[in-house]
């Protein structure tokens, strides 16, 4: 895989025009956008299918979490908006996971299914407070196996719990990871970062890189300057 498909631009804006224009500059650029729940809450699919461009991979960030039955109707009803990836809360357990993957699996273009394992804005003391009595790191790792066991194709995770996840379950299962700041940018609301060439050295397949791009005064050049940090790795 090349440095420009490894990355998804976070698109966090509820600004069609906004979401617009950056999609539109950055296609060719990096390897796709992400849309969350931010823009899809505030312009719904249609919005969506203004926004992305032809031929661009599209990571649909909802985040799902409910019951199985809730969550397989969810996936059903986006499935027109034709994603690359889709993504579901791992907390939601193995059986709604596994309603999940074969909801995905029946669709005749297939996205790649992955587990939100533990937020990147979430530190050991966070987890404390949930009643959690375990560190992030070792959350992770049981939410990643239960995600893999359950027929899922991969997780979003931080950077820091990369290495740990790839020997656990191995080269074929896909890591999705936020949190990734360029030593250039400041780290903002999330703790556990780091830069982009040392997630794609850990065994990172794909990137989401947000507020580094969208918030730089030339966004392709800031995709192009970290597409640079990431060959090097």
């Amino acid at each position: 895989m090349n440095p420009l498909e490894r990355i998804f631009v976070a698109l966090d804006t509820t600004d069609i025009d906004r979401a617009t224009a950056l999609s539109r500059s950055l296609f060719g650029h990096v390897g796709g956008i992400k849309i969350g729940k931010e823009f899809f809450t505030a312009n719904g699919p249609a919005g969506v299918h203004e926004v992305v461009h032809e031929g661009q991979p599209l990571f649909l960030d909802l985040k799902f979490h409910d019951i199985p039955n809730t969550v397989a109707g969810a996936l059903q009803a986006v499935a027109s908006i034709n994603p690359k990836i889709l993504n579901v809360h791992a907390s939601g357990g193995a059986v709604m996971m596994r309603a999940a993957a074969k909801v995905v699996a029946e669709m005749e273009n297939k996205p790649l299914l992955v587990a939100v394992t533990v937020l990147t804005s979430l530190a050991d003391d966070d987890l404390v407070e949930l009643g959690i009595n375990v560190t992030a790191a070792e959350y992770v790792l049981t939410l990643a196996k239960l995600a893999q066991e359950s027929g899922l194709g991969g997780v979003v995770c931080s950077p820091l719990e990369i290495s740990a996840i790839r020997e656990a379950c191995g080269p074929d299962f896909k890591l999705i990871v936020p949190g990734v700041r360029p030593s250039w940018a400041l780290k903002s609301d999330q703790k556990r970062v780091l830069t982009p060439k040392q997630a794609v050295s850990r065994g990172a397949d794909y990137l989401v890189i947000g507020r580094p791009i969208t918030g730089d005064e030339d966004p392709v050049a800031a995709a192009r300057k970290i597409c640079e940090e990431i060959a090097l790795a």
